[in-house]
């Protein structure tokens, strides 16, 4: 388990005492957060710069979201959500929280885990999630056949996630961009729709009242070439910023963000006090 804080000029993180009690344990935590981050495969200053030339609603955006990146989640995590609490295997609590890690297909294979997860509330999912589970036991490579799709083609990875019940275009781009390393892969929702059709001249005669599957493909190949290479990154930075959570966030008095650098600073030091001690 990893506790982090994020400031805006620093990231501390921590783990429960006795978790990182050797040096080695703790330089296998820094190298695992700097892939969880992808600290080392992409330079996102270099991104932003390259992206704001392209393309000027980009570069109108960036600012009031600086920062934005893509996780290296575990594939089948972010395939199938929201179920360790049930059937994942308690592995702390901390500040009277329990944490549970995620179960692996093998458990949401087991008889009766479909007709479980209707009366948890995932109605329709339910069977979806068991049938998923199944077919990923079912494979050869098990569940470390999900991590062999980064070394794939992109388009080969999606149509590979595709054959999974439930599982449709966003989704799976979702997975390719967010676990498989493909940064090129461009999730459409609504959301991403309107932002085509008010900043990237879409027509209106696009806005029929369902996204279709032409319409879906036409979006993401449009960011692709305007974006190129980790364009993934790019359009997660646009949907970020039409977010009205995100709206003038970076407006207010810079007095403000002056004062929480040096607060930044202050833990800082103090940090290192405590490890000098």
């Amino acid at each position: 388990m990893v506790s982090i804080w994020f400031h805006p000029s620093t990231v501390l993180y921590g783990v429960p005492e006795g978790d990182a009690s050797n040096e080695e344990v703790a330089q296998d935590m820094v190298l695992t957060l700097r892939n969880y981050f992808q600290l080392d495969k992409v330079s996102l200053e270099e991104c932003y710069k390259r992206w704001s030339k392209l393309d000027p609603n980009f570069d109108k955006k960036a600012c009031s979201v600086q920062g934005i990146r893509i996780l290296r989640q575990d594939p089948w995590e972010n395939l199938v959500q929201k179920l360790s609490v049930h059937y994942g295997t308690k592995v702390a609590t901390m500040d009277d929280v329990d944490f549970y890690e995620f179960p692996g297909p093998e458990k949401l294979a087991q008889e009766g885990v479909e007709a479980n997860l209707r009366t948890l509330g995932f109605g329709y999912r339910a069977k979806y999630i068991a049938q998923t589970a199944q077919k990923i036991v079912e494979h050869e490579q098990k569940q470390a056949w999900l991590s062999c799709l980064r070394d794939v083609p992109y388009g080969e990875a999606k149509q590979a996630l595709l054959q999974f019940s439930g599982v449709g275009p966003k989704v799976a781009d979702c997975v390719c961009l967010m676990s498989l390393d493909h940064s090129e892969a461009i999730p459409v929702d609504t959301h991403v729709w309107q932002i085509a059709l008010r900043d990237y001249g879409f027509s209106k005669k696009n806005q029929t009242k369902t996204l279709t599957s032409r319409l879906y493909d036409d979006i993401g190949n449009h960011f692709r070439t305007l974006f190129g290479p980790y364009s993934g990154w790019a359009h997660s930075v646009l949907f970020t910023a039409d977010l009205r959570s995100f709206e003038d966030r970076f407006s207010k008095n810079q007095g403000i963000e002056e004062k929480e650098v040096e607060e930044d600073n202050k833990i800082v030091r103090r940090s290192k006090r405590l490890r000098r001690n």
